[in-house]
This record gives structure tokens, sequence and C-alpha cells, in this order.
């Protein structure tokens, strides 16, 4: 089935067939597509919701599709020093374990930031392609093995 809900000035709409994201249109007409698996699943979603609203008898148009973020998670099976990461990486990341358990770290290039958790959680996000989730993830993995818990 379909799910729709109307507040203020979005409009979110939830497609449970073969995709599932969810949909948000705002006063510009553009619409921010979130929640997809690939970015194959993203592009199909989109031109689903863009079919869907020309059916409603607007004039939508299926044009300028763009990733703006990825993300991505992973879990490097073993616990992390996040202090020591912090202390030795401080120029980098930012840690107040009162106001939030992960470990922030703001890699330059790529540019992707990333949530590190005591666990061996991590997740990935800001990026454009799929290419920079990897090439983040290998030059953080070294950094992490030295910050194993013991």
């Amino acid at each position: 089935g379909i799910n729709a809900e109307y507040g203020k000035q979005w409009y979110q709409r939830r497609v449970r067939e073969a995709v599932v994201s969810t949909q948000s249109t705002g006063n510009s007409g553009k619409m921010v597509c979130t929640g997809a698996k690939s970015e194959e699943e993203s592009r199909l979603a989109a031109r689903k919701y863009a079919r869907v609203v020309q059916k409603l008898g607007f004039p939508a148009k299926f044009t300028e599709f763009k990733i703006q973020n990825m993300v991505g998670s992973c879990d490097v099976k073993f616990p992390i020093r996040l202090e020591g990461l912090y202390a030795q990486h401080g120029q980098f990341s930012h840690y107040e374990p009162e106001l939030f358990p992960g470990l922030i770290y703001r890699m330059v290039r790529p540019k992707i930031v990333l949530l590190i958790f005591v666990s061996g959680k991590v997740v990935l996000t800001g990026a454009k392609d799929r290419k920079d989730i990897y090439d983040a993830f290998e030059c953080i993995y070294p950094i992490l093995k030295n910050f194993r818990k013991k």
C-alpha cells in the first residue's frame, strides 16, 4: 500500500513496493528522496514519485537527478578506544561522550564525516558517490586498528 502525510510545507509519501523510500516536496517543487539502498533504487523511486505527481495533474518533470548524500555503515568487529583516537586526531575529531556516545571524525580527503563508536560500529556519511565511502573506510581502518581496545 501507499501511505501519505501532509504537514505544514512538506508533503511526504512512502512507497512500499519494490523500493522503500520516503520523498519530500518543498515549496520550490524539488523532491528529496531518502531511504533507498542503492543509487539505482534512488533513481527508480524518484521517477515513481514524479509519475505520481504527474498523475495528480501537476506538470512534473524528472530532471536534474543527483545524489547529494550517501551513507554507509560497517562493524570493524573490535572495540575502539575513542579517548585515545580523540587525543591523537583532535584536529579532525570531536568527542563529548556526555552529549553523544560516538566520536565525530571529519575526514578531509575524501570529504566524509564518520561516526565512530566504542563498539566498533562506524557510520560514514556525506559522500557524493560510493567510491568516497570505500576510500574513507580504507583510510580510517588502519587508524582504528591502532586504537583497538586490548
